[in-house]
């Protein structure tokens, strides 16, 4: 992190291509995204302003996938432990309700450790999480306790 006095701090990192890629956090809560030039890297090439919520969204399709795959990864490594991304459909008795509803971990011993929605990872929600119709949720459990978290989010 490199401080930039008056402004706030720009964060980046070098590209296997030799760009550097980074982003300033404005002290007033904005965004730059910024590419450097590739023969100046200190010369800004270009730069996109975010929004709060447009940070969030890139940061979301960015994570979303490797949270997914790294949790695969890791459920390998472990006999008897598997992940699965289970959807809240439409219909789904909990959405528009909070996760504690479902009491799904005492229910199932599967417990909830993502939530993904429009492309953003909604990491440990904690129990006043409110589903929506069309979320992911990322679930680790046995085989029978995620077939059973599978029929909660469906049937309730």
């Amino acid at each position: 992190m490199t401080p930039l006095p008056g402004l706030g701090t720009r964060q980046d990192f070098t590209t296997g291509s030799g760009h550097r890629v980074g982003v300033i956090t404005y002290r007033d809560g904005r965004f730059e995204l910024i590419v450097s030039d590739h023969e100046d890297p200190d010369k800004v090439a270009a730069s996109v302003e975010l929004t709060s919520t447009e940070t969030s969204t890139l940061a979301g399709l960015l994570g979303a996938p490797q949270l997914v795959s790294k949790l695969a990864e890791q459920q390998r490594e472990v006999a008897g432990v598997t992940t699965w991304q289970l959807p809240v459909p439409a219909g789904s008795p909990y959405a528009g309700r909070e996760l504690g509803d479902t009491e799904m971990r005492t229910r199932t011993s599967v417990s909830i450790v993502a939530v993904v929605r429009d492309n953003v990872v909604h990491p440990s929600p904690r129990p006043d999480f409110v589903f929506a119709a069309g979320d992911l949720v990322v679930v680790v459990g046995t085989a029978d306790g995620l077939r059973a978290a599978g029929e909660i989010l469906t049937q309730g």
